[in-house]
């Protein structure tokens, strides 16, 4: 179901790329000079029919012990001569179309030397079954697949190697850690830990969620996962929803990982509305093998996508070093990976940044307290200095959207920001903000912030809140979002005070000389569920020696 101005189907592929990804299929089945011709009008005939000359591709179901039909397609270069070559096994990501998601990368991979084998989890695109979203089911099945794998002439058991995005990125990782024989993984869009990515600080995210499920299809979900559906939008979570997320998050395996010393790969985004952010960097500082994480700017799967068409893309072509690295491949053009975090800035789609370790990358963090608000006056300062107690303000809860909302559409609100078009926020409507005063330089953001502020519900125990760090342009009124979070208090008695400290999601992002930042902190965002009593006020305060701050890691623009 659509959750207010969200769209239940931000992840559909637009039509020109799924008729472009139907010609390339009709092409490998049958390529004859008509059907490669027919890739003519997008570019594309010379690769596919050099593709052909190099490489066998055929579909193939994969039938399970239980009977299950997995939907695959396997490439094996030709004219092996009784040797053996490396592969690349790609579970799907969540579209509608499944495997085929990938078509565009197999010349590519096919040239370097791989064989590759795309194929959609049980329940997804052409595969029977049920869903069970990266659960012990489709791991049981993963290992099934490679059993499967290793039987096929051609393929090398000891150079076998994962690709994913998305959903694909998550059966990998969680395949790695059940079967050894997967030497290293390349994640595009992964999750660490789907609890968080679920539940933020006592708040559902409630519109990725249901877009989720709305793309999974419900009536093709696991008696299990249809209840867990029930239970997350009743926002039950108890023991079951969490031992269900738990056994779904590769970070629960990092053991496995690093006994295996097993080489990580894994992309996300400054924006990304669906897996958490902070989730993905714990569970790449816990790895201790090889290991990468590149953060780019935009949302889920914005970056990747041209790169699964068989475009020029930042992380598909990080995967492809990374994989020829370990695997022995040439997909990569000899180029060699880069370890460590590499980042882009907010809005520089040119720029990017490397660093050994995400506590190298990281900006000591300066602390701005939170002021008091003249009579009548919605907007306070933030400054550094000393702390500022003794204010309260108040925060209408109306269950309605204001200006400040996370997103106004899940990821194509980030496409857009990656395109140079970041949405523009009228923030001067907001019911309370702090601002600072006019920087006198250019100035970073750049690693992990903190909020601490007190909460008093009027009506009721349960409150929500959603903070907001904006660029606040003094010259124009306009302002662009940095980062946020949510918090909701439950369980209080009515009228209880209750001092908040949390985190907002990293960021890394540029600031210009006479910009501001800004605070807002609002009671609803359609993106998550919302605990507040409505109609109802929640109040805001700085109690002495509890006083309320921002900590910003903010340097100078080197």
């Amino acid at each position: 179901m659509p959750v207010d101005g969200h769209s239940a189907a931000p992840f559909a592929l637009d039509p020109e790329n799924v008729a472009t990804l139907d010609a390339i299929r009709e092409a490998l089945l049958d390529p004859s000079p008509r059907r490669i011709g027919r890739l003519d009008q997008w570019g594309l005939a010379d690769t596919y029919e050099t593709y052909a000359e190099i490489a066998e591709y055929r579909e193939t179901p994969i039938v399970m012990a239980d009977g299950t039909q997995i939907d695959a397609a396997l490439s094996v270069p030709r004219n092996l001569a009784g040797q053996t070559c490396p592969v690349v096994v790609m579970p799907a990501p969540l579209v509608a179309i499944g495997r085929t998601a990938y078509l565009g990368m197999f010349p590519r991979l096919a040239l370097g030397g791989y064989a590759v084998l795309a194929y959609s989890q049980r329940g997804l695109a052409g595969s029977t079954g049920e869903i069970d979203v990266a659960g012990p089911q489709d791991v049981a099945d993963g290992v099934e697949i490679l059993d499967w794998l290793t039987g096929q002439e051609g393929v090398d058991a000891d150079r076998i190697g994962c690709f994913g995005a998305s959903y694909g990125a998550g059966t990998s990782l969680l395949l790695a850690a059940k079967d050894s024989r997967v030497k290293a993984v390349a994640g595009a869009s992964a999750w660490g830990d789907l609890f968080a990515s679920l539940y933020e600080n006592g708040t559902v995210h409630t519109a990725a969620f249901e877009a989720l499920v709305a793309l999974f299809g419900e009536e093709r979900c696991s008696k299990e996962f249809r209840g867990v559906i029930e239970k997350i939008r009743g926002n039950t979570i108890d023991d079951e929803v969490k031992e269900f997320a738990r056994v779904r998050s590769p970070k629960q395996y990092l053991k496995a990982y690093n006994d295996n010393e097993l080489p990580v790969l894994m992309t996300t985004y400054w924006h990304e509305t669906i897996f958490s952010v902070p989730a993905v960097v714990d569970f790449f500082k816990g790895l201790q093998g090889p290991k990468s994480l590149l953060v780019q700017i935009g949302d889920h799967g914005n970056g990747e996508l041209p790169g699964l068409l068989g475009l020029i893309a930042k992380p598909t072509e990080t995967a492809y070093r990374w994989l020829d690295h370990y695997l022995g491949g040439t997909a990569g053009n000899g180029t060699q990976p880069q370890f460590g975090v590499r980042s882009e800035y907010m809005h520089n789609l040119l720029s990017e940044l490397s660093h050994d370790t995400w506590q190298e990358y990281v900006l000591p963090r300066k602390r701005f307290h939170l002021g008091a608000a003249a009579s009548g006056e919605a907007d306070a300062t933030m400054a550094e200095g000393q702390p500022q107690p003794g204010w309260t303000r108040s925060l209408d809860a109306t269950g309605k959207s204001t200006e400040a909302v996370v997103a106004p559409q899940l990821v194509k609100t980030g496409l857009a920001e990656r395109l140079g078009r970041p949405h523009t926020y009228k923030t001067a409507a907001v019911a309370v903000a702090w601002t600072t005063a006019p920087l006198e330089q250019p100035m970073r953001v750049q690693g992990e912030l903190e909020l601490r502020v007190t909460v008093k519900p009027q009506a009721a125990g349960d409150a929500t809140i959603v903070a907001y760090l904006m660029d606040f342009n003094p010259a124009t009124g306009n302002a662009r979002i940095i980062t946020h979070a949510p918090y909701t208090v439950t369980g209080r008695p009515a009228g209880q005070a209750t001092t908040v400290t949390f985190p907002l999601q990293p960021a890394h992002y540029v600031l210009g000389k006479g910009r501001q930042l800004q605070l807002i902190i609002d009671s609803h965002d359609p993106f998550f569920s919302d605990a507040n009593t409505t109609p109802s006020t929640v109040e805001l305060s700085s109690p002495k020696s509890t006083e309320a701050y921002l900590d910003i890691p903010l340097a100078p623009l080197p």
